[in-house]
């Protein structure tokens, strides 16, 4: 790793210190475009920053200016993070599928000059933008598909910028150190734009030192080196991927992969084999149903061994959590296991280099937790925000609490207030919201963020979160009522993608189910049930039983709870179409708009609060084009079985 003692702390600087310290052979980012793997140097990483940023200078890119990035991972996108900051910009990326009223409000709001776009569908909707924002200058992109019959002087090809910046150089030959050594580690590195669950987004400022020390902290913990390989897929508007894509990869100079598209990731995966993987749980999820769903096609001697020694390696896995002795048999079991399932099963979804794995963004299912780990892979759960750089807190390697997420990580401060909120200081943490001075005061005291999350430490030092502070509340009879605590545990099935709990001020708990419309189609296809679409599926006599099922599940952990078991869910409905952050009802991070789908849905809460067996209920929802639609539907509504 760097010796940041002798580099400065900016993200050019290290980016300089690694093209003339790695060799030419050593891959700095990786694309697959067209079946091919391309392979870039730190040297071609650094080139191809060079000029694309004299190439901003030449169009009047200057210190301070912003950049918003909107598009796939690409490292056309990467480096033009990176050559926005050598020139003392700042980036502000933002979420590919964000429809245009949310894209011109950050634009809008974040000043944004310039833009750069991965392709003519993210291009055209900056490019509707344009009229209504005048300072938006430039459009830039860096797929040129489908953009030759487009000719305005302010949109420009990433390779053209860059034939610019080489012409510029003639001229100005040490105009691109001499910006880069203007910058200072407190300068702003980036604004991460938040996903605004109560609100319009907040603009997150974080320094460069924040970033740095955030992606050391994380690289220290685990012992990252040079050599690690990891996937790039995630959103670049996500904290996330940054830190873990951009920061951390620069800092320790190791690869990042760039899938040819995001339907191509687990082939890709298997190709590069990673050896570094962070996930939020929805993915791992997602993967663990897939593989489900294949052993539901395998020989009933492979469903067989499958479930025996799945069965050997979770319950070694869980004697090793609590750290008791593993007997001799069955040590040997899961080395035979090992052999015949385990490792065949890693080898099929690209894992078996992989040493280590995060998840983060929400709570994890114990059981999909508990299955990665008892396969051999080392799953660890951490908790940040974009206010922290997400550094807060990780579990450590042998000493895994599935309950939690771990101690804080090294540097940070965790305590709770009399409110029993979680606040910390973090060296990752933001110096404010970008022009929102009346937030940055509610949320920054004294160098301590106030997370607005509900926890608390174990006596282990662990620290458990256990839901958003302002939505915690009581039912009618004072019994706690934690809605996302109850709608994670919903969400730990398979079937069901997104679950609203309601309940606050109320006789007892009720829910709204999303049910996930691949998973359940493919249970009903299995069991020759007939449906014509999602609404249709989801008011099906057997899927409200198979959803029923899984309620009991839930009443039946929260009855193990004492300050918990008298917020069981009592009735229930299974909405008529998916949660969708083009309707404004969730986030694009897939968080829950409480009050928007409150005001929405209000009919349908007013009914599961009746004695109503069915509500009729009329919705518009929007397509991806932004085209209105009207829609009908009866909706069921089933009682549950309390313990």
């Amino acid at each position: 790793m760097i010796d940041f003692t002798q580099v400065p702390k900016t993200i050019p600087h290290v980016l300089l210190h690694n093209a003339r310290t790695f060799p030419p052979t050593k891959a700095a980012i990786r694309e697959k475009d067209y079946g091919i793997w391309q392979s870039y140097s730190w040297q071609d990483y650094l080139e191809q920053v060079k000029y694309f940023a004299l190439g901003l200078g030449s169009l009047g890119f200057r210190r301070g200016d912003k950049m918003a990035v909107v598009g796939d991972n690409r490292p056309q996108l990467y480096w033009a993070v990176a050559a926005c900051q050598c020139l003392g910009g700042v980036p502000v990326p933002l979420y590919q599928d964000a429809i245009e009223k949310e894209l011109h409000y950050i634009l809008e709001h974040s000043e944004s000059r310039f833009a750069i776009a991965e392709d003519q569908e993210q291009s055209d909707k900056l490019m509707a933008l344009k009229v209504d924002i005048p300072r938006l200058e430039y459009i830039l992109y860096e797929d040129p598909r489908g953009m030759t019959s487009y000719s305005y002087p302010w949109l420009m090809a990433f390779a053209r910028v860059q034939e610019l910046g080489r012409q510029f150089e003639r001229d100005h030959p040490t105009y691109f150190i001499d910006e880069i050594n203007k910058g200072r580690p407190d300068d702003l590195s980036i604004i991460a734009y938040t996903s605004g669950t109560t609100g319009n987004p907040k603009g997150v400022m974080l320094t460069y030192r924040a970033i740095i020390d955030a992606s050391v902290g994380f690289i220290e913990w685990d012992q990252l080196t040079h050599n690690e390989e990891i996937m790039a897929y995630l959103p670049m508007a996500w904290i996330g991927d940054h830190i873990f894509s951009y920061g951390q990869a620069i800092c320790a100079g190791f690869t990042i992969n760039c899938p040819e598209s995001t339907s191509t990731v687990l082939h890709d995966q298997k190709e590069i084999g990673p050896t570094h993987i962070f996930a939020p749980p929805r993915i791992w999820e997602n993967i663990l149903t897939q593989v489900m769903i294949k052993m539901e096609d395998a020989a009933w001697i492979k469903q067989k061994m499958f479930r025996f020694f799945l069965d050997v390696a979770n319950r070694v896995e869980k004697m090793t959590m609590n750290k008791q002795r593993v007997p001799a048999g069955m040590k040997f079991l899961y080395g035979l296991g090992k052999y015949l399932v385990y490792d065949p099963l890693l080898d099929n979804l690209g894992m078996r280099r992989l040493r280590l794995a995060y998840t983060a963004g929400e709570a994890i299912g114990p059981e999909i937790f508990e299955f990665f780990r008892s396969l051999g892979v080392n799953l660890k759960q951490l908790y940040g925000m974009t206010e922290s750089s997400a550094y807060i807190s990780i579990q450590k390697t042998g000493d895994i609490d599935p309950e939690t997420v771990g101690p804080p990580c090294i540097g940070v401060k965790i305590r709770i207030t009399g409110k029993g909120e979680v606040a910390y200081w973090s060296p990752g943490n933001f110096t404010g919201y970008y022009k929102n001075p009346d937030a940055t005061q509610d949320t920054l005291e004294d160098g301590w963020v106030h997370s607005g999350d509900a926890g608390y430490l174990t006596e282990r030092g662990h620290l458990k979160i256990v839901d958003r502070a302002k939505d915690v509340s009581k039912l009618k009879d004072g019994t706690l009522f934690a809605p996302k605590y109850i709608e994670n545990k919903l969400k730990f099935c398979p079937y069901i993608k997104e679950a609203v709990a309601h309940g606050s001020d109320r006789d007892y708990v009720s829910a709204f189910i999303d049910i996930d419309y691949g998973a359940v189609g493919n249970w009903a296809e299995r069991r020759h049930i007939g449906y014509t679409s999602y609404t249709d599926l989801a008011q099906k006599p057997e899927v409200y039983d198979l959803i029923y099922n899984e309620i009991l599940r839930v009443n039946q952990s929260l009855s193990r709870d004492e300050k918990l078991k008298g917020a069981q869910i009592r009735r229930f409905l299974l909405l008529h179409k998916e949660l969708d952050p083009d309707d404004g009802e969730i986030t694009r991070t897939r968080k829950v708009r409480r009050g928007f789908v409150a005001e929405k849905y209000k009919s349908l809460i007013e009914a599961l609060y009746s004695r109503a067996e069915s509500v009729d209920m009329e919705a518009q929802f929007t397509y991806e084009d932004g085209r209105m639609v009207s829609m009908k539907a009866t909706l069921r509504i089933r009682d549950a079985e309390t313990f």
